[in-house]
């Protein structure tokens, strides 16, 4: 053998015996991921291909405290089908009836996508053949479907089979419904979680989502089915979520109606910035009403900030009724005391305390002070009882209650401000004790201000204001909520009874500030405030108010405490207190009124407004004669159509708020109980 075929050869066996080594490393290989790191690699290709999906549980009801639904978490369903799992025999035998049930779904029911590839039976199967032939797991047959249509779709052929053999494909999500539209939407509030996992809680809903609200989400397994698309393994929950608990709260739809259109139609009127309402039971803190309205960029009012709990500012001479308890209790003055009003203006280290009145009043009584509003005549008072010691007022307004915020379960609570010499960079100043007299330089929520002036109302017993009354796993009560006690006594019965009479002053007498809400036919007690937003501001034009009302109703048998306030009206139409916010507390008052009359007049109940008792008479004839026919409830206030149509055993479904100007079914139809009832509102 020469030299050259030798050298062949030789190469020939190294190249054989490299191959053989690389075949000897790939058994090897398989060998190591076969029997001794299978398992772990099945697990993570399986990791890969299958995984657990979150099924969210339905989130608890809230409902009023008469009943009516508020939040409702309400599934909804999109049907798909996997064109791959059933048979060609199955295909083939139930393609057409399916496209048939399905088309004449869409075209009765109108719903999304029926104008595009639903608009006829033929377009859809044809649809349907392509999809199976381009293997199409995942095609969409019904989007965001209600349980009683998500039923019927089951129903279908083919997909009547299951996720198995019909190819099934069922996905549930569940939306947050709100029955009553925009009205205290902010209060009722919500959770809602980002894709970051961040998570916003707002409201009753926020406060107490986790704890009572939220239930226990279930899991499904799911396999990939490629382009990020994932199908149910099985036709069931793994494990099945479990709904949340129910909670009632304090809020009455009635009160809460009336309360929201009575502050949007002065915000529309005066072109405000923004207000709040809150109506509050004297007795027990029991939140009845609370209304925020913002104004958006095209001028139109909505819930945008939950002002009433949230924004803190200068309350201006709705303080002076704190102040003046302070004084009295402590028996620095008594409401005959005479104050100098020096013609209506006070110079303290180049600031001055000035009147409305040009010229002031002269010299007066403390009542008279407060029920003109006089600054001067308020800031007198303050300065000669505590300019010595001006701790001792401060630590009198600590004891009544009013250093700490309320802490309510609600996130989002303004901070109360109260400077104190004490305290360093607490807003303490050579003029701070003169100007806290009058509502400066102190800060609260309206939700403050108005548990102080519950207080009052009150007979001197603090409450703290109060959402929610129980909670309810279906018909069982889990938990009741108790009033809670903030202050057993503010200030002792005498002082209470001489503030009592100064807020009643203020609308009874004829130079009270508040006098031009006075009625003959039912009494109120309150204190107007109008406070300088941006005084700093040397610009007068540019000057913005707050203007406001705090009260409470009857006066002398105060069943309900109310407060008003309004951002930055117009000041060419107005903006004191007693002509922006009082004319709200006052239609609050007067509705309210016809169901809590004051004791003294009960025998002049025919003094009521003659459009009050023309709608109650209405209401009755229809709640009384229309049983299983549907009545005509065009021009209708909201409530009062629920209320009929609940009555009736009919479910109502809401859109806008106001009046009643169209109802789904007319005048005179038979309807059957649990019929769903659409009712437009404006």
């Amino acid at each position: 053998m020469s030299e050259k075929e030798t050298n062949i050869l030789n190469k020939l066996y190294f190249i054989s015996g490299c191959m053989f080594l690389f075949a000897l490393l790939v058994v090897f290989k398989l060998t190591n991921i076969q029997f001794v790191h299978g398992e772990s690699y099945r697990a993570l290709a399986e990791k890969r291909t299958i995984k657990d999906v979150i099924i969210p549980a339905n989130r608890g009801n809230i409902y009023s405290v008469n009943g009516n639904l508020l939040a409702t978490s309400v599934p909804k369903y999109d049907i798909r089908i996997d064109l791959v799992t059933p048979t060609n025999k199955n295909f083939e035998t139930f393609i057409e009836p399916l496209c048939d049930s399905v088309y004449n779904f869409h075209r009765i029911n109108k719903k999304q996508g029926f104008n595009n590839f639903f608009s006829s039976k033929e377009k859809l199967q044809n649809r349907l053949r392509k999809a199976r032939e381009n293997k199409n797991r995942y095609f969409l047959l019904a989007r965001n479907l209600d349980y009683s249509d998500y039923l019927l779709f089951r129903s279908f052929p083919l997909i009547n089979l299951g996720a198995f053999k019909g190819g099934l494909i069922v996905e549930q999500t569940t939306k947050r419904n709100y029955p009553l539209g925009v009205i205290a939407q902010r209060t009722i509030g919500y959770e809602r979680t980002d894709e970051k996992g961040y998570t916003t809680r707002v409201g009753i809903d926020g406060a107490y989502g986790e704890k009572y609200l939220r239930g226990v989400d279930g899991k499904r397994l799911k396999q990939s089915i490629g382009k990020g698309k994932w199908k149910p393994i099985d036709d069931y929950n793994q494990v099945e979520p479990v709904d949340g608990y129910d909670i009632y709260t304090t809020i009455d739809v009635n009160i809460q109606d009336i309360a929201h259109h009575a502050l949007l139609e002065q915000l529309e009127t005066y072109k405000a910035d923004h207000g709040s309402v809150i109506v509050m039971e004297t007795r027990t803190g029991e939140i009845r009403a609370i209304s925020n309205l913002g104004r958006n960029s095209k001028g139109k009012y909505y819930e945008r900030l939950n002002y009433a709990i949230g924004e803190s500012n200068e309350p201006g001479s709705t303080f002076k009724l704190m102040a003046l308890a302070v004084a009295l209790e402590d028996g620095k003055i008594d409401t005959t005391t005479i104050v100098d009003t020096k013609k209506g203006v006070l110079t303290f280290y180049d600031k001055k305390v000035e009147d409305s009145k040009k010229g002031g009043y002269g010299k007066i009584s403390v009542s008279e002070a407060f029920e003109v509003s006089s600054n001067t005549g308020i800031v007198s008072a303050i300065d000669n009882s505590y300019k010595e010691n001006p701790s001792l007022f401060i630590d009198g307004l600590y004891q009544m209650g009013l250093k700490d915020s309320l802490g309510l379960a609600i996130i989002g609570e303004g901070k109360s401000i109260i400077p104190d010499p004490r305290i360093k960079n607490n807003r303490w100043s050579g003029i701070a004790l003169q100007w806290m007299a009058y509502g400066y330089g102190v800060s609260f929520t309206p939700l403050q201000i108005l548990t102080f002036y519950n207080a009052v109302a009150n007979g001197g017993e603090m409450v703290k204001p109060r959402f929610l009354k129980e909670v309810k796993s279906i018909n069982k009560t889990l938990k009741v909520f108790e009033k809670e006690v903030i202050n057993p006594q503010v200030c002792t019965t005498k002082t209470i009874r001489k503030l009592q009479t100064l807020l009643k002053n203020v609308v009874e007498k004829p130079h009270g500030t508040g006098h031009r809400l006075y009625s003959k036919n039912f009494s109120m007690a309150g204190k107007t405030g109008t406070s300088q937003e941006n005084y700093a501001n040397k610009d007068k034009d540019q000057l913005k108010y707050i203007s406001t009302f705090s009260g409470y109703f009857p006066a002398d048998y105060p069943k309900y405490s109310c407060i008003v306030v309004i951002h930055d009206p117009d000041k060419n139409i107005g903006y004191y207190g007693a002509d922006v916010s009082g004319p709200v507390f006052k239609k609050i008052a007067q509705k309210i009124y016809i169901d809590t009359p004051n004791l003294e007049i009960t025998d002049n109940i025919n003094l009521e407004s003659n459009d009050v008792k023309i709608q109650f008479e209405e209401f009755y004839d229809i709640s009384q004669n229309y049983k299983s026919v549907m009545p005509n409830l065009h021009g209708m206030p909201a409530m009062d159509a629920i209320a009929i149509l609940e009555n009736m055993d009919l479910n109502v479904k809401i859109i806008g708020s106001g009046i009643v100007i169209s109802q789904s079914v007319k005048k005179g139809s038979k309807v059957r109980p649990q019929t769903t009832i659409i009712l437009e509102l404006s």
